[in-house]
């Protein structure tokens, strides 16, 4: 048992943190400022290349089927059957509402099933294809994770519908290769995986980041609890948990678990916490849950590593209600305003850059160290918040509000559930990882944040300004847009939808059309380490129109003085000494 659990902390600290770092947090109806419900997700990943899915609903062609491919490596999986008609999805969020994100926390190694034929990611792009709730959307995962076998490590799924909001955690049961005599074929004994499913409790918010958070949970009595064995009570309103049956019994069976049924804790038993899982996981929660929630400090020992037994709730009670403006602050956390703000160790440079490139840890003179890990990091593919809201008819009341690159520098845009397709400079294909294209919205934002990260204190503030220019006028759009929406969708919702999506691809390719725009002016104003002096976006010249007012600013004072203490008299100027 002992020595299952060092294998298992390995594996984290050399693979886990390096591969698996997103952010989501989860807001229900009741908490939220405007009734809706709100997740939000992160695809961070050195690999990930930002585009908005497109997933056209409707009737399908007998035959058709979803290729699936590994997340990790493109290796092809399965192809699953689907069904005669399905709902659009756009992004991670489909035409019924129901929205769904994702963090990975690895868990136990050996719990990979090698064998297996679906990985996390398709089983979020089916249950979206195919889910009129959350409800369901639970079901289905778990349905073809046992059907197809999980070829995952472990995943918490934030899950959320216009009336509700989960949190899923999932784990595979690795592989048990068995021989058939009757077939004559080898099978896999252990095919499926274990979950629970949780339902945070309307008025509360949650989050999670690259670590299982389910720890105890109530079991199986018909009215608030149901195992995957008694789906015929899922919509059942009372119902707040459901898990798969064997979620306990196959922990004894592997010696991860020997106490009673009722202490089971999920978190504990199939990804147990280490100071990597708090520091660089639990941490980002933390600094979340502080910002909204009363009593917070109690567990920043905890989130920080130094105390792991007090471990974080599951969902909190925020003291006011959170609106999207709040969800995108969040999304731009680098523990500012805490000892632990990256911005302000010697790490982040001269210029208070606060990100660490890669790897975050490294060893010197036979010791372990780390660099902070934060919600805002440079390698996000792309990001989203969700709203679910059930005040309008589907088209109007789901919008995913989604960005490329960076969440600190990145723009989020209201992309409605309706559209009929994606922005060009967005869509899916268009460009990718290894393929620059100059209007692309990933290399766009790329650009400038690459800009920025050389002198990020001096940049931020121009981009910040292009940046609540362009948030705050989306803002402030959408109410009109949906009221129009609403009138077009009650004459003809086909007309509608073509509304929404003219609104969604305009402010999407005008987004990239403005950061472009900022590129430039960023360009030309910090060029060679100069700053042009200029006003409202114009660049002043001296008295003959001819050449720009150039200042250069100073190093600040602290890094001066680390210079000196660096390399003692050898900048020392000596005037009038003599050779």
């Amino acid at each position: 048992m002992y020595k299952k659990l060092i294998l298992t902390a390995l594996f984290f600290v050399f693979l886990g943190w390096q591969a698996f770092p997103c952010t989501s947090y989860l807001v229900t109806p009741g908490a939220s400022a405007d009734g809706s419900s709100m997740i939000s997700y992160a695809a961070d990943s050195h690999i990930r290349y930002g585009e908005l899915y497109f997933f056209e609903g409707g009737p399908k062609p007998p035959g058709s089927y979803f290729q699936v491919y590994y997340r990790g490596n493109h290796k092809p999986l399965a192809r699953v059957p689907l069904p005669e008609s399905t709902y659009q999805v756009v992004g991670y969020i489909n035409e019924k509402q129901v929205a769904i994100g994702e963090s990975t926390f690895g868990g136990h190694r050996e719990l990979f099933d090698t064998t297996g034929m679906i990985d996390y990611t398709s089983l979020m792009q089916l249950a979206l294809m195919k889910a009129p709730t959350a409800r369901d959307a639970i079901r289905i995962i778990g349905e073809l994770a046992d059907e197809y076998g999980y070829y995952s490590l472990g995943e918490s799924f934030s899950i959320a519908d216009p009336n509700e909001v989960w949190i899923m955690e999932i784990i595979g049961k690795g592989t048990n290769m068995q021989y058939n005599r009757r077939t004559r074929e080898h099978y896999n004994a252990d095919k499926g995986a274990v979950w629970v499913a949780k339902r945070i409790p309307d008025g509360y918010i949650s989050a999670h980041a690259n670590h299982a958070r389910i720890m105890t949970f109530p079991l199986a009595n018909g009215t608030t609890s149901i195992t995957n064995q008694q789906m015929d009570k899922l919509h059942e309103p009372g119902i707040s948990t459901i898990y798969a049956h064997d979620v306990i019994d196959f922990a004894r069976r592997k010696e991860y678990y020997e106490g009673p049924d009722a202490d089971f804790s999920f978190s504990d038993v199939y990804a147990p916490i280490d100071f990597g899982a708090a520091r660089f996981c639990e941490a980002r929660v933390w600094s979340m849950f502080k910002e909204v929630a009363p009593d917070m400090d109690q567990y920043m020992d905890y989130a920080m590593g130094f105390d792991l037994t007090n471990r974080m709730p599951l969902y909190v009670k925020p003291e006011r209600k959170l609106s999207l403006e709040d969800l995108i602050k969040f999304k731009r956390d680098y523990l500012q305003g805490t000892d632990f703000d990256i911005s302000q160790d010697i790490g982040a440079g001269p210029w208070g850059k606060p990100y660490r490139w890669r790897p975050l840890t490294w060893e010197l003179d036979g010791k372990t160290y780390f660099h902070e890990r934060t919600t805002a990091t440079q390698q996000t593919g792309f990001s989203f918040i969700t709203q679910s809201r059930k005040d309008y008819p589907d088209p109007i009341g789901g919008i995913i509000w989604f960005g490329v690159d960076d969440t600190n520098l990145t723009v989020y845009v209201p992309m409605y559930a309706g559209i009929r397709r994606a922005p060009d400079t967005f869509r899916e294909g268009y460009g990718n990882i290894l393929e620059y294209k100059e209007d692309a919205a990933f290399w766009v934002f790329n650009k400038v944040a690459h800009l920025v990260y050389l002198r990020y204190s001096l940049k931020m503030p121009d981009v910040r300004k292009v940046q609540e220019e362009l948030e705050s006028s989306f803002h402030n759009f959408v109410p009109a847009i949906d009221k129009a929406a609403l009138e077009l969708y009650q004459q003809n919702p086909e007309l509608a939808k073509d509304f929404l999506t003219n609104f969604s691809v305009s402010m999407g390719n005008y987004t990239v059309e403005r950061w472009e725009e900022l590129f430039r002016f960023l360009l030309v104003k910090y060029l060679d380490g100069n700053i042009k002096k200029e006003e409202n976006g114009e660049f002043l010249t001296n008295q003959y129109g001819k050449y720009p007012i150039v200042e250069h600013p100073n190093y600040p004072e602290w890094w001066l003085r680390t210079i000196i203490e660096l390399t003692g008299d050898q900048f020392l100027y000596r005037e009038n000494e003599q050779e």
